[in-house]
């Protein structure tokens, strides 16, 4: 099987791919799902003329001349609507959120004002609507706010629930069940003996999936034998995975059991080499409705696969609008050489200069095997197939890794 572009890779791994069923939850469990309908306000902020200062509620014309003697006539304070009106002549004592009577348009500060008594002497003017929030200032009632798609952030939890929703429709987390192969891995924690590593995959894998809103099981470690291979693969469609994620053995070494073992589930292969450094040896399948990545055993390779193509695959499931992180500009920090038929995905630290020109400086050294560079890295420079010797300074595109 040829060698497909990571452009063609990515379109069959979508392909065919739909968002998963909705569930309603409380709004407090909403943060980090995703929209499953558009929503609109239940009601107006603020739901009637409030005012945006502490002072005095006052008629705009009775200040027009700068110096004034008002009568109090009572108080207003958020929550605690004042039943009367101002006439001319008045003054209501009003704080911070409180609804502005009836008769007042124009709130007053009060370092603008002395009060003796039930008489409050205005130093000063005031046009009508100063220092007041008029009623639909924010949002009005019916309002489409919140589009379906969205990735809920905290900012867009405290606009729901000023919107007066306790309940929001969001799509189902995607299950993501993953698992490791290789006679040669070992968990964290343990001794390894000689020629045995310790496995990260599963760990990093669970915790990129978890980040994009999935429910992520780490099914741990198989040796290399096709029968606890096999099992292990039943074992993760019985969770009920939306998407199965093995690491190791997808080449066609005589170690390589991941797609014989899938081919005992009824797999139907995508595709099993891409062009892309790191990560050739990279397998897409579907079994049934479950969708199958098998990432190279190389953690770095196993991770920057994922961020390209499991990223996208679980927005896609989740409904999400964007897809793919999106490609920025900057400037090579350290020149790079000629490059080949696969599209490489460089480890590289990222700064901003003074005038704001991002500059991504590529590791020198860019083996798959290792884990620091990639810990350390801000982004990933992306170099297309056969890109000419590239000197310092030139323009790079950049994905940025986040957290």
């Amino acid at each position: 099987m040829a060698l497909l572009s990571v452009e063609e890779a990515l379109s069959r791994v979508l392909d065919g791919v739909e968002p998963l069923p909705s569930e309603t939850v409380p709004i407090a469990e909403a943060s980090g799902r995703v929209l499953a309908a558009d929503l609109a306000a239940l009601r107006s902020q603020p739901p009637a003329a409030v005012s945006g200062m502490d002072g005095y509620a006052v008629r705009a014309a009775d200040v027009g001349g700068g110096r004034a003697e008002l009568k109090l006539i009572g108080e207003v304070a958020a929550g605690r609507p004042f039943a009367g009106s101002v006439g001319p002549g008045e003054a209501a004592r009003i704080f911070t959120g409180g609804v502005v009577p009836p008769g007042a348009d124009a709130v007053i500060v009060q370092e603008q004002t002395e009060r003796h008594g039930d008489i409050v002497v205005v130093a000063g003017s005031a046009q009508p609507g100063k220092h007041i929030r008029r009623e639909a200032l924010d949002f009005a009632r019916g309002e489409m706010l919140l589009r379906r798609g969205r990735r809920l952030s905290a900012r867009d939890i405290a606009l729901a629930a000023a919107m007066n929703h306790a309940e929001i429709p969001v799509r189902r987390r995607p299950k993501v069940a993953i698992l490791a192969t290789g006679d040669e891995l070992v968990p964290p924690g343990t001794n390894p003996g000689l020629g045995q590593i310790v496995s990260a995959n599963g760990l990093a894998l669970s915790a990129l999936a978890r980040a994009e809103g999935a429910e992520a099981r780490d099914f741990g470690i198989v040796p290399d034998r096709i029968e606890p291979t096999v099992a292990a693969l039943d074992r993760m469609r019985t969770w009920g995975a939306d998407v199965l994620v093995t690491t190791g053995g997808a080449s066609v070494g005589e170690h390589d059991l991941v797609q014989r073992a899938l081919a005992a589930q009824g797999m139907t292969l995508a595709f099993w080499k891409v062009a892309v450094r790191p990560g050739r040896p990279m397998m897409h399948a579907r079994i049934e409705k479950t969708r199958v990545l098998g990432l190279p055993g190389n953690p770095v390779s196993a991770y920057v696969c994922a961020f390209i193509f499991l990223v996208p695959l679980l927005r896609r499931l989740t409904g999400r609008s964007d897809l793919a992180s999106m490609t920025e500009s900057a400037v090579l920090g350290r020149e790079l050489a000629e490059n080949d038929e696969r599209a490489d995905y460089l480890r590289a630290t990222l700064e901003r200069r003074p005038d704001g020109t991002l500059v991504a400086t590529a590791f020198a050294v860019q083996d798959s095997s290792m884990l620091a560079s990639l810990a350390a890295a801000d982004c990933l420079i992306i170099r297309e197939p056969y890109a000419p010797a590239a000197p310092a300074g030139s323009r790079c595109a950049i994905l940025e890794l986040g957290l």
